[in-house]
């Protein structure tokens, strides 16, 4: 087969990179939010447990509003820390001591300064929003490969969705590497950088409780779960639902 053969049967797909909450605000058509530390890898580890639902709420007070008036479990942060009136902060840790018989069927509401701001962002202009952290990325691609988006925005959300961090950055180049190959990822160098920077300290000194050790841990587990996440408009909001893939 010729390489212009070999383009009209496997069309390249375009990649454009973003960071941060503008960049997310950038995106077009089809999104794919990253979020690493930690709400992402929060959500695939809900969306494991079974829960109900599984809504985002781009303020705490959308957030409890559903807590109070629908019985929602709140989950998430501002600034780290787990907001007043919350069930859960957004620490992978704390949901896997719960454990998957708490949280089945329950209908959790998850608001995050980063990753769920990231996916309100892209929403205004995108039709096809997709959540994403190391857990999910191998499905995720290959979800992404088999539905032929023709193009395709990645946004690595950062620090509270204002300073680049490099967990994001390197599950984002990795998305991408599986998406196409030709581009180089190396995961002991993305490793290395990640455990080395403040985003990651910040966990592994122990020395704060919103900030558990054990998080990054959990957050760098790569392709642990068979399913991407994608969002879904729904009555109280945009709902986070896993898709199977054959």
């Amino acid at each position: 087969m010729t390489a212009a053969e070999c383009l009209l049967y496997f069309p390249l797909m375009q990649i454009h990179r973003h960071s941060l909450l503008a960049g997310a605000a950038e995106c077009r058509d089809t999104a794919v939010i990253v979020d690493v530390f930690r709400a992402f890898t929060c959500a695939s580890i809900l969306l494991h447990y079974e829960v109900g639902r599984l809504l985002l709420a781009e303020s705490p007070e959308a957030a409890l509003k559903l807590k109070q008036e629908k019985g929602y479990l709140a989950l998430g942060e501002v600034g780290g820390k787990m907001v007043e009136g919350f069930d859960f902060g957004n620490s992978p840790s704390e949901i896997t001591t719960a454990g998957a018989e708490f949280f089945r069927r329950k209908y959790v509401v998850q608001r995050t300064s980063a990753g769920v701001r990231g996916i309100f962002a892209a929403l205004e202009h995108c039709d096809t929003v997709y959540a994403a952290g190391f857990t999910t990325a191998a499905a995720l691609a290959r979800l992404i490969r088999l539905e032929k988006h023709p193009e395709i925005h990645i946004a690595a959300m950062g620090q509270d969705a204002l300073s680049i961090t490099p967990e994001d950055e390197q599950c984002a180049s990795y998305i991408q590497h599986l998406l196409d190959p030709q581009i180089s990822y190396d995961h002991l160098a993305a490793l290395r950088e990640i455990l080395s920077h403040e985003s990651a300290r910040k966990f592994l000194r122990g020395d704060k409780a919103h900030f558990p050790a054990a998080d990054v841990t959990w957050c760098l587990q790569r392709d642990l779960f068979p399913f991407a996440m994608q969002v879904h408009p729904a009555e109280d909001g945009p709902e986070l639902r896993k898709v199977r893939l054959p």
